[in-house]
C-alpha cells in the first residue's frame, strides 16, 4: 500500500478520520426508532444486488481512505451480518488496509459468526442492545427476537476475543427508560462498556418527536442516583460519546447526546452506503456517487482525488443547527447508512 498522505480538512477544520461501509441495506429486524414496520414493510424495495458494491469494490474504496488517513473502519448495515460471507470481507479489509476494523450489529447472528469473524481480522464489535427484559426487547425490535440470543452472541464474540465489547441502547420515552441501570449491573465487572444513545431525528420515517426524547443529562442522573461516576477524558478527537467510570472500577459507561449536545464540531466521520454513495453526514438529504466512476474504469488516483474534494468541500452540522430548522427536512434512513 502506498505512503499515506495527510487527512484532508473541511471547511470547518475537521479532519477526516473514521469511514462506516455499510454492507447491505436489509436488516432482520423492524426496530421502531430506525426501520419502523409501517415504512419498511413486505412491499418495501430493498436494494438488487447488482446495485451493492462488490467485495472487491468495497476493498478498493476502503484503501483509498486508509491512504487518506483513516484511523478505523466500522461495517454496518442494515444488519452486516446479513451479508453473505462477511468474514471473507474482513479478511479482504485486514489484508488491504491493516487498519482497525470495527463491526456494529443487533447481534441476532453473533453467536454462529463470531469465531470466523475474529479469524478474520476483526477487531472489536458493538452490539445493539435496548434492554434485557425480554418483552421489552421484543416490542422494541418488533419481530418478537428473544433477547437470550443476543446476549448468546455477546457471549460468543467473549470468547473469540472480541473484547470489550461496546453496547449501545437507545432510549426511548415511555419505552426503555428503566432499562438504564439493569443494563450497567449487568456489564459491570465484564470489561464491556455500556453506552446510552439519546433517541435522534434520523430519517423519516421514525416518527420522531422530542417529547420522546430522554436527554443525556436525565440518563446521567438516573445513573448517578445507583453508581458513584468519575468523567474521563475523551480518548481521541471526534469521539462521540461522553464517558464515565464507575468509582469502584467495576465498569464504564458512555452518553451519545446528539439531540441536546451535539458535537458536530468535531465529526471527523464519512459514511459509504451498500450502493457506494458517500454521505459526510449522518442527517444528510443526499449522498455522492463513488459507485458510477468506480464501475466507469476511474483509477485510483481520480477516485482519491475526488473524495478528498468531497470532504474539502464538507461544511456539514446537522444537529448544532437543528433547532432553527423549520419541520423535518428530506434526509436519508438511518438503516442506509448505517447510523
Amino acid at each position: 500500500m502506498s505512503a499515506v498522505v495527510p487527512n484532508p480538512t473541511d471547511r470547518l477544520g475537521r479532519p477526516f478520520a473514521d469511514l462506516r461501509i455499510s454492507v447491505t441495506d436489509r436488516c432482520n429486524f423492524r426496530c421502531t426508532y430506525c426501520m419502523p414496520r409501517e415504512a419498511f414493510g413486505a412491499s418495501y424495495r430493498f436494494l438488487p444486488r447488482s446495485e451493492i458494491l462488490t467485495f472487491e469494490e468495497i476493498e478498493r474504496v476502503a484503501g483509498i481512505f486508509a491512504r487518506l488517513g483513516a484511523r478505523k473502519l466500522r461495517l454496518t448495515g442494515g444488519e452486516p451480518l446479513l451479508r453473505h460471507d462477511l468474514p471473507g470481507l474482513v479478511r479482504r479489509l485486514a489484508t488491504a488496509t491493516r487498519l482497525d476494523l470495527a463491526l456494529t450489529t443487533n447481534g441476532s447472528l453473533l453467536a454462529e459468526q463470531a469465531a470466523a469473524l475474529a479469524g478474520a481480522g476483526l477487531g472489536r464489535v458493538s452490539v445493539s442492545l435496548d434492554s434485557l427484559d425480554d418483552e421489552v426487547f421484543r416490542r422494541m425490535n418488533d419481530v418478537r427476537f428473544p433477547v437470550a440470543r443476543v446476549l448468546a452472541g455477546i457471549r460468543a464474540a467473549e470468547e473469540a476475543g472480541l473484547a470489550p465489547i461496546k453496547l449501545n441502547a437507545v432510549i426511548r420515552r415511555g419505552l426503555n427508560e428503566d432499562a438504564i441501570v439493569p443494563l450497567v449491573e449487568r456489564f459491570r465487572g465484564t470489561g464491556h462498556v455500556v453506552r446510552f444513545i439519546e433517541y435522534m431525528d434520523v430519517g423519516a420515517t421514525n416518527r420522531w418527536r422530542l417529547d420522546d426524547v430522554v436527554p443525556a443529562r436525565e440518563i446521567l442522573e438516573r445513573l448517578r442516583a445507583r453508581f458513584e461516576l468519575e468523567p474521563l477524558d475523551p480518548g481521541y478527537r471526534g469521539e462521540v460519546a461522553r464517558r464515565w467510570r464507575l468509582a469502584d472500577g467495576s465498569g464504564e459507561i458512555g452518553i451519545i447526546a446528539s439531540v441536546t449536545a451535539p458535537f458536530c464540531g468535531d465529526c471527523t466521520r464519512a459514511r459509504l452506503s451498500a450502493d457506494g454513495h458517500l454521505y459526510t453526514c449522518l442527517f444528510a438529504a443526499a449522498g455522492y456517487d463513488l459507485r458510477a466512476p468506480l464501475r466507469a474504469g476511474a483509477d485510483d488516483a481520480e477516485l482519491e482525488a475526488l473524495v478528498r474534494s468531497l470532504w474539502a468541500g464538507r461544511e456539514d452540522r446537522y444537529s448544532e443547527l437543528r433547532a432553527g430548522i423549520g419541520g423535518r427536512p428530506a434526509r436519508i434512513e438511518m438503516s442506509y447508512i448505517g447510523g
